[in-house]
């Protein structure tokens, strides 16, 4: 079941709950399943469990020593096992973003779909401006955790977007704008973080004071284009995860090395070669 699949199962699904209100119900959703949620005290590293009872209804218990916000997600996980008929495989941890097998993942789309609902969230994402704090901000809004809001914010931006989570110095995990994959811009995971780069010096311990000039050679792979591209970074330090914006903020960016010459020409004629790069420089929505 490819991702696009996912999601329009997890439209549909919230769709039958009802207009959804900010922040949204979980219990809702479980109540579409016939479940109920308990909270307990589970395995240090289990994120919650379902079991469908002799009566057809289903228990969904989530560990009380998570977070509020990883308890939602994980009720919104366990429906969608549910909802896609999908058996749990937990032959890998639930943090690993690049062992988790194919059925967990989908869940996770069907989840983030449920937490963060696509009629509410785009125009929010079309509304805010490039930033962490614009993140952060939507995730309060939407009780969901940062990492959940940066990738669905990324994914549905209309410019060209990425949002990087990195552990310990080392990507493992990119969200991209549909600009950004359409442009075969590709962020390896594994790829150690830049020495120079924001993201690194927060990671050592610098306190970013807001979004920065990024190198596009340095992040992405396959990228032959030229255009300004900002970064904006928080540090979590007890997990030694870095969260990390990338965007180009420029208005219309130009095409590959090899289509340049007749972009130029059509888009500004022909020009005298004055040593001072002719492409469009004009900034939005930077903080």
């Amino acid at each position: 079941m490819d991702e696009l699949t996912v999601a329009m199962k997890a439209r549909d699904f919230v769709a039958k709950c009802g207009a959804p209100t900010l922040p949204v119900s979980v219990d809702v959703y479980a109540q579409q399943i016939g479940g109920a949620v308990k909270v307990e005290a589970l395995a240090e590293h289990e994120d919650a469990w379902s079991v469908r009872l002799p009566s057809g209804r289903y228990r969904i218990c989530v560990n009380c020593a998570h977070n509020s916000r990883r308890q939602r997600f994980s009720v919104c996980h366990e429906v969608a096992h549910v909802a896609l008929e999908i058996s749990a495989d937990h032959s890998a941890p639930s943090w690993s973003y690049t062992r988790r097998p194919p059925g967990e993942v989908a869940c996770d789309v069907f989840a983030s779909e449920l937490l963060l609902p696509y009629r509410l969230f785009k125009p929010r994402v079309d509304a805010a401006d490039y930033s962490m704090a614009a993140i952060t901000a939507l995730a309060d809004d939407f009780d969901a955790s940062v990492i959940s809001t940066g990738s669905r914010f990324a994914s549905f931006s209309s410019d060209l977007c990425a949002f990087v989570l990195s552990e310990g110095g080392k990507v493992r995990y990119c969200a991209r704008s549909a600009g950004l994959r359409d442009n075969g811009a590709w962020i390896r995971p594994g790829m150690v973080l830049p020495s120079d780069c924001l993201s690194a010096r927060a990671r050592g311990g610098e306190r970013p004071s807001g979004s920065e000039d990024a190198d596009p050679d340095q992040w992405f792979e396959n990228w032959d284009r030229d255009g300004s591209l900002y970064e904006d970074v928080i540090h979590l330090d007890q997990w030694d995860q870095t969260l990390t914006l990338l965007w180009f903020d420029d208005e219309d960016l130009p095409p590959s090395t090899g289509d340049r010459r007749q972009w130029e020409e059509r888009t500004q004629g022909l020009r005298e070669l004055d040593g001072v790069l002719p492409w469009p420089g004009a900034k939005k929505r930077r903080p």
